[in-house]
């Protein structure tokens, strides 16, 4: 004699009623993935920032002017109105350069080839600093690169 299941057992598992019941596990796999998406939201930030006091570097190689020209070649050499600097260095000068009560114009002219790496973080270095009045002379000779 052949035993029948219950109409509850079919209604709860919709699978074949000779066969092994299955059970339907999308629901789980949405509770899990809204409860992982609220513990990303609600973990803090991270700070890991450590305060270190640096020594000073002295902008003594070049001098500040009304208008300043920052360039980069090719080599990764800054430039500050024809001199050689560093990153250190450049900030220490637009620092002084923002500093004055008529802040002086940086003029920013990479040239074409230059890496956008050493761009990037002398533009970051001006920002960190202070300098707010930035002029991108010369564009005009990267239309063939481009």
């Amino acid at each position: 004699m052949r035993r029948r299941r219950s109409l509850f057992h079919r209604s709860i598992f919709r699978a074949d009623p000779n066969g092994d019941p299955d059970i339907n596990t999308t629901p789980l796999i949405d509770v899990m993935l809204v409860m992982l998406v609220m513990f990303i939201i609600t973990i803090p930030p991270p700070t890991h920032s450590v305060d270190v006091t640096l020594p000073g570097v002295e902008p003594g190689l070049a001098q500040v002017r009304d208008e300043n020209r920052v360039t980069i070649d090719t080599a990764d050499v800054i430039r500050w109105n024809g001199e050689a600097i560093d990153l250190a260095q450049l900030g220490q000068l637009v620092k002084t350069a923002s500093d004055r009560p008529d802040p002086a114009t940086l003029m920013f002219e990479p040239e074409a080839r230059a890496r956008y790496l050493r761009v990037d973080q002398a533009i970051g270095a001006i920002r960190r600093n202070g300098g707010s009045t930035i002029a991108f002379r010369g564009i005009e000779r990267y239309a063939a690169v481009i």
